[in-house]
């Protein structure tokens, strides 16, 4: 179990090391906003060829070239099968490894918790869920504690360092389900002036985000429903 506000070896081990993934004007900042602008349009695609990605992106095929030689050498995204049957050489289409990346998800509810490790394509891959009355600051923090020792323990070095973050969904002003969850006034008034990100960023050893749950949602189905 990881003590709260600590970390196991294994989580110490996975902390990533700090990277600005804002662009910026420097060649650095311009080459890792490339990566993530060809990451997510393959995302949306599914997969596809240098030629395409260079053509949709309007960046030159020399510089598809590089980028993609570098996101396979990272293991980012796999190869494809040969298309044949057009005019012109076949193409090798390109598409987003699974394994390329995992993240966390924090989901807080009116009556459980929930948290999932997911890969790169939003597959789950480890799932736990806790019901209860109703959410109290300690409860969620317990449960955030013990989910992530028990959801990280069984993986091995390489797909520590492949955890990229932990996203969290929640309801914003949890003090104000007293009347729907019939819980005490004094119990929920706890949330006002509980920092929920900064509470779970002191728990997990890698970068939090934190979102309406609702928003979340809607995120999640404007994603997850082009790979359907």
């Amino acid at each position: 179990m990881l003590p709260l506000g600590g970390e196991s070896a294994a989580a110490q081990a996975a902390r990533p090391r700090a990277v600005n993934l804002a662009r910026g004007t420097n060649q650095n900042g311009v080459r890792l906003y490339n990566e993530r602008l060809v990451l997510s349009l393959i995302r949306k695609e599914g997969c596809l060829p240098k030629a395409e990605i260079a053509r949709q992106t309007g960046l030159s095929a020399q510089t598809i070239t590089v980028i993609m030689r570098q996101l396979e050498a990272d293991h980012l995204v796999v190869k494809q099968g040969r298309t044949r049957g057009k005019i012109g050489q076949p193409s090798v289409p390109f598409a987003l490894n699974p394994a390329g990346a995992y993240s966390l998800g924090l989901k807080i509810g009116r009556r459980s918790n929930d948290l999932v490790l997911i890969d790169m394509l939003g597959g789950v891959r480890r799932s736990l869920h806790e019901a209860g009355s109703y959410p109290t600051p300690h409860s969620v923090s317990d449960f955030v504690t013990r989910g992530i020792a028990e959801i990280i323990g069984p993986l091995s070095k390489a797909k520590l360092r492949r955890i990229c973050g932990l996203g969290i969904a929640a309801p914003f002003e949890l003090w104000n389900w007293e009347e729907q969850i019939g819980a005490p006034h004094e119990v929920l008034d706890q949330w006002r002036t509980f920092d929920l990100k900064e509470a779970i960023a002191r728990i997990c050893p890698w970068p939090v985000v934190f979102c309406n749950d609702a928003s979340a949602a809607c995120g999640a189905e404007l994603e997850c429903s082009r790979q359907r």
